[in-house]
């Protein structure tokens, strides 16, 4: 190993450095005014952390009733950084030696540096091995109730993640290196880019993931030709235009999630579901949710049925001629469209002839890593919040799930934006990502506590919609659930569970990665591939062993299942040509309303 070189300085431009400075300077005292408006207008604008701190109080407390667990702890961290000592001198004298931590593949540390250079090898090694001890004496406290253990484990791994040596100037060889190679202009440049994200976030710190100016809704993204052909408060309904000469009699509704933009669907031509579906001979219609202020705040999870799903169900008919449809629903979507299912079989209507549900949850028992956000004080305390607002504000949800892949989705451009001082990369399904939507404050709190909280949807009459007690186990329609082996949102484990609550005939199908790129895979990548079984076990463990892999995607399977159910083919249906006519061009002017420029 050797120590990285260093370049020659460059000295930056001192014309560039002042006006960048000047930059600096005016944007700072414009962020200091904005901040304290803000700190005045939300009463500090503290967070309610009070529940994980009381988990992390219970930890400690613990801890300290067993004093032997935490000597035999620093013990054992002890010896370790003893072998990582004994293991550098051995370098250092050109001997091999095996690191004490166990290699892993860990993307933030691909730089050659960390590997080549034993100062910055010893950093790392000595950060992972500490880090592994601190996750292993957290988990391993006895006495903690499970959600406890779970909010600890996910914070201390905040924690861990946060002081990651790649997390700093001085311990980062990358870093390093462009502040040599740019003369400091790249610390600089650094820091005007933190300046802008939170002046454009309006004091929060709102972290650019991808050139925001790259993407034009209806330009580069969510281009698929077609028209709004209806819309409800609530809800536009986009028909989008055929592009074959016949296509199948049923229509293809789709119900996107309403915590995300439906474009997810329909990013570039290249891999654009919606594209794909109209191309198989499908007359698709998609449900573009409305971003909502606080004039929508006593929107009801029975309003987004109504004026939802059921409304765009009606025009369906009417755009088409059409009574029957087959529907699809993602993530959230999937369950509206299960509960409208439902609903529909309580009036022994059955409008929709198959259901698809890609990355589901219907039983809410085992909600992942999103358990630890979800309970009775941390919820009052959501509410309380929206109550005053009218809306969950999309930046908070979107936070809340990029946590659960820190590294990736928040490091990993703390780093690139700030530490490197570089742009970030234009990236389409990013810069949906940065798309974010508000929910209204009671829909949201039923779907809390109704879902997630009281786990009401699987029980029979559970759940009251529109008058109607609704009851999954009539549903008697034909389901495909799609689940994706990655998925850190809808732990596939947990959706397949779905598959034991309905009447009619079910397939499961689990894809590779996770639950965007798992989802989002035209066949002509073939990537990942996918599981199927045509037994439904309760177990999900027991459906993966005696599971069969294909490779490519999965698309070209569900349109094989789809198909059996999508009736004759009949010519194509123009937006427009039937009893509803055309409001406005695709992709509608809900979808552009962005909270964040």
């Amino acid at each position: 190993m050797s120590e990285p070189a260093v370049s020659n300085m460059n000295l930056p431009n001192p014309i560039e450095v002042t006006r960048t400075v000047t930059k600096i300077a005016g944007q700072s005292q414009r962020l200091i005014i904005d901040y304290l408006k803000n700190q005045a207008a939300n009463g500090g604008g503290m967070a309610d952390m009070s529940t994980v701190g009381d988990a992390f109080l219970q930890m400690t407390t613990r801890m300290m009733t067993n004093p032997k667990y935490m000597v035999d702890a620093q013990m054992t961290l002890w010896q370790d950084y003893l072998r990582l000592w004994q293991n550098s001198m051995a370098a250092v004298y050109g001997a091999s030696a095996v690191p004490p931590t166990a290699p892993e593949t860990d993307r933030r540390f691909r730089h050659e540096d960390w590997e080549d250079s034993l100062f910055f090898e010893f950093i790392k090694q000595g950060y992972l091995l500490t880090a592994r001890w601190v996750m292993t004496t957290v988990r391993e406290v006895e006495g903690l109730d499970e959600k406890t253990a779970k909010k600890v484990d996910f914070y201390t791994k905040q924690f861990v993640d946060m002081l990651s040596p790649t997390n700093f100037v001085l311990t980062n060889p990358e870093v390093l290196r462009t502040v040599v190679e740019t003369g400091g202009q790249s610390l600089l440049n650094g820091l005007s880019n933190l300046l802008d994200d939170l002046e454009r976030g309006k004091g929060k710190l709102a972290i650019r993931m991808t050139d925001l100016d790259a993407f034009e809704l209806g330009k580069n993204v969510a281009t698929t030709p077609g028209k709004v052909v209806f819309q409800t408060t609530l809800m536009q309904l986009v028909q989008y235009t055929p592009t074959t000469d016949k296509v199948y009699k049923r229509p293809l509704m789709i119900v996107p999630p309403w915590i995300n933009k439906f474009y997810i669907l329909d990013l570039q031509p290249k891999n654009s579901f919606i594209k794909w579906a109209v191309d198989q001979g499908h007359t698709v219609f998609v449900l573009s949710w409305v971003n909502p202020d606080e004039s929508l705040a006593e929107k009801d999870f029975e309003d987004y049925l109504t004026e939802g799903t059921v409304a765009a169900l009606d025009a369906i008919e009417q755009a088409t001629g059409e009574k029957e449809v087959n529907a699809l629903g993602y993530c959230l979507g999937g369950t509206l469209l299960m509960a409208t299912q439902a609903y529909l079989a309580a009036k022994k209507d059955t409008r929709i002839q198959s259901a698809t549900c890609f990355t589901t949850m219907l039983d809410f028992s085992e909600p992942g890593e999103l358990e630890v956000f979800i309970d009775e004080d941390q919820i009052a305390s959501l509410e309380k919040a929206m109550d005053e607002r009218g809306f969950l504000d999309g930046s908070e949800m979107a936070t809340t799930f990029n946590m659960l892949r820190a590294n990736d989705l928040i490091w990993s451009f703390f780093i690139n934006n700030y530490l490197l001082g570089k742009e970030p990369f234009p990236f389409d399904l990013l810069y949906w990502n940065s798309d974010s939507t508000r929910m209204p404050a009671t829909m949201h709190s039923f779907y809390l506590r109704n879902m997630y909280l009281e786990n009401n949807l699987v029980k029979p009459n559970g759940i009251t919609l529109n008058g109607r007690k609704i009851d999954l186990r009539k549903v008697k329609t034909p389901v495909y659930f799609l689940s994706t082996i990655e998925d850190h949102i809808a732990p596939w484990r947990s959706t397949y569970a779905g598959t034991q609550f309905t009447s009619g005939p079910v397939k499961f199908v689990l894809g590779g990665s996770g639950h965007i790129a798992g989802v989002i895979n035209p066949p002509e990548k073939q990537k990942y591939g996918y599981w199927t079984n045509d037994k439904l076990p309760a177990d999900p463990c027991e459906w993966f062993e005696d599971a069969k892999k294909s490779q490519g995607s999965w698309w070209l399977d569900w349109a094989e299942w789809v198909g059996a159910y999508a009736g004759d083919m009949v010519p194509a249906r123009e937006p427009g040509d039937h009893k509803l006519q055309v409001i406005e061009d695709a992709p509608g002017s809900y979808v552009k309303h962005r909270l964040i420029k």
